[in-house]
């Protein structure tokens, strides 16, 4: 299978049956040798009523014990050997699905990581979940049909010349009634793709609304429009349902007719074999071979109905992974260098004027319209902004990410130990698992050291790691965890609570020590003497650097150099927090709302 590490190889994105033969040819020795099992497996299925023939035949009819003997001790070695046969396939096959599994995971994921924040703008979240969870698991599955549909085709052309030798009209019922059930569920497998399509399309809208409650069931039981909704999401379930329901009938009829009429086939085939035993045209022992020929016939016919079905579905999962991979990032259409030196960053839609070596602050009764501003001094949404003399749209997006960062309030955190999450990498540092996290240490003369002192760890050092928990406020996390910074922490930090994801966001931030850094709302979720204490060393700790902070806290506005007031996305008024309290009743009212809500999440 492939390595985690590996290359997963360029995909071909002209379609879905390209990507999937894509996926074959990746792997195609295992996929041969699965190929070879199955036609081996399937062709000794079909050699024991030949063996059991000569049996009959040879021993049995004529009494001839040895031959009897000798017969049978190969049936029984064939069986032995086609157990084994099967295990191998199975297992083949098996690899070959979590290899297709893997590849398409690692390419989406890839893939995803390069649209980087385009991501969210070109595709809804629904459809990467549904790709993600449902998608890459039918493509894999669609695979394990490869090895057994070819060795379905071997076996039907072994056993239609097997039967050729006993009966030429025999041969030709069998060789004709495959085809004729091809044709038979071919209009199926056609209108299960266009039934599959849609519940997909409907399952990926409906994912994406089921995460967009989650982020703002609050909100919505604040406004009185819980009820609505969860309508609106009931009847839109209701549909997805429904369009299930016919999936399934489709499904269902596929599978009743796949079994159903090779039955149906069997018992022409035997009525036919028996009349021609009675008639004396062929013996009893042939009678017997074609009965298990056409019993051994079941399993080739069956793995082509299910290979037609598997891949019905698959091509239908592999244009979605097509689609997702036809996206492109946007163009990076930067000429210009950034400034050498720390600059004013303006955004002429807003009027903000941000000043480098300043705590700004952003207050707007709109949360939205100060995220949408950070998302435009970050270069995350077109504007007009300049850096310095230069449009920020003409700097490379390589020196923008560089220089600014920008801390969204709900941030991605992948699981690792909260080290890692924080953004570390390296050995763990000695001693700083704790409270302490390596803030000082008694030295060899018994007196306190700087953290520095200490072994570093990799290029950052422990007092910018100790700098930027004691600032977030959150060493009483690092003392409530058993392990402290080397904790697993699981995805998206679940395991914390809401106040404490948000103080790991913000450390991970401030480990980063950006020249400019745009936080959204980096407190919202802190009871308000833990976001006293954020307030008080923020200021401190970024003294130089350029910090904007988009949020309508007392506690942070008083800590601000300025504060831009902003009203339906364009400030109008500009001055320190307790200036604007005393000239803008519209500042004070939105600061004294703030000031009065106490629904905090520790």
């Amino acid at each position: 299978m492939i390595d985690a590490y590996a290359d997963p190889g360029t995909p071909d994105r002209r379609g879905g049956w390209r990507y999937l033969a894509w996926l074959v040819r990746r792997q195609w020795p295992r996929c041969l040798a699965g190929a070879v099992l199955a036609s081996v497996w399937m062709v000794l299925l079909a050699a024991t009523p030949y063996l059991m023939a000569r049996a009959i035949d040879h021993g049995l009819t004529t009494g001839d014990l040895g031959a009897l003997a000798g017969w049978t001790g190969a049936l029984v070695a064939a069986g032995v050997f086609n157990a084994w046969l099967g295990i191998m396939r199975h297992r083949t096959m098996t690899r070959v699905r979590m290899d297709a599994n893997f590849r398409t995971v690692k390419v989406v994921v890839g893939h995803a990581a390069r649209l980087g924040a385009a991501l969210r703008r070109q595709v809804g979240a629904g459809e990467v979940v549904t790709i993600g969870v449902g998608d890459v698991q039918t493509i894999s599955t669609s695979l394990t049909a490869v090895g057994p549909g070819v060795g379905a085709v071997v076996a039907y052309a072994c056993v239609g010349g097997l039967l050729l030798s006993v009966s030429t009209r025999l041969a030709l019922v069998v060789l004709l009634g495959v085809p004729l059930l091809g044709v038979v569920l071919g209009p199926l497998m056609g209108r299960l793709q266009g039934r599959e399509a849609e519940y997909r399309e409907r399952q990926s809208v409906l994912t994406a609304r089921i995460g967009d409650l989650a982020g703002g069931l609050r909100v919505l039981n604040g406004l009185g429009g819980k009820s609505l909704v969860a309508e609106a999401f009931r009847r839109d379930s209701g549909r997805l349902r429904e369009q299930g329901y016919r999936v399934g009938a489709v499904t269902s009829w596929i599978q009743a007719l796949g079994v159903g009429l090779p039955m149906l086939f069997l018992a022409l085939v035997t009525w036919m074999g028996a009349r021609l035993a009675v008639r004396g045209q062929i013996s009893v022992g042939e009678l017997v071979s074609v009965y298990g020929y056409v019993v051994a016939l079941g399993w080739p016919v069956a793995f082509l109905i299910e290979m037609g079905h598997q891949l019905s579905r698959g091509v239908v999962a592999a244009r979605r992974v097509v689609a997702f991979l036809r996206l492109e990032p946007e163009p990076d259409t930067g000429t210009r260098d950034a400034p050498a030196e720390p600059s004013v960053l303006y955004d002429p839609a807003s009027g903000v004027r941000v000043r480098p070596g300043r705590l700004t602050a952003l207050a707007g009764a709109r949360p939205a319209d100060a995220a949408e501003l950070i998302d435009r001094l970050g270069r995350y949404a077109p504007s007009e902004v300049t850096w310095g003399d230069v449009p920020l749209s003409e700097v490379p997006l390589a020196q923008v990410r560089e220089r600014i960062l920008v801390a969204e309030a709900e941030a991605d955190l992948f699981a690792g130990t909260l080290r890692e999450v924080i953004g570390v990498r390296g050995r763990p540092i000695e001693g700083a698992d704790r409270g302490d996290v390596g803030l000082r240490r008694a030295g060899p003369t018994g007196h306190d050291e700087p953290a520095d002192a200490r072994r570093p760890l990799g290029a950052p050092s422990h007092a910018s790691l100790a700098r930027a928990i004691r600032t977030a406020a959150a060493e009483d996390i690092l003392q409530s965890l058993p392990d402290g910074l080397e904790t697993p922490v699981a995805a998206q930090a679940r395991d914390l609570s809401g106040g404490q994801r948000q103080r790991v966001r913000l450390a991970r931030a401030l480990f980063a020590d950006p020249e400019v850094l745009l936080a959204v709302e980096p407190t919202s979720a802190l009871d308000a003497h833990t976001e006293a204490t954020v307030a008080r060393h923020l200021r401190d700790a970024r003294a130089g650097r350029t910090t904007v902070v988009a949020c309508t806290s007392p506690l942070l506005l008083d800590r601000a150099d300025v504060v831009h007031h902003l009203v339906d996305g364009k400030v109008v008024a500009t001055g320190t927090h307790r200036e604007l309290l005393a000239a803008e009743p519209g500042y004070r009212a939105l600061v004294s709302r703030e000031d009065g809500e106490d629904e905090v999440v520790r």
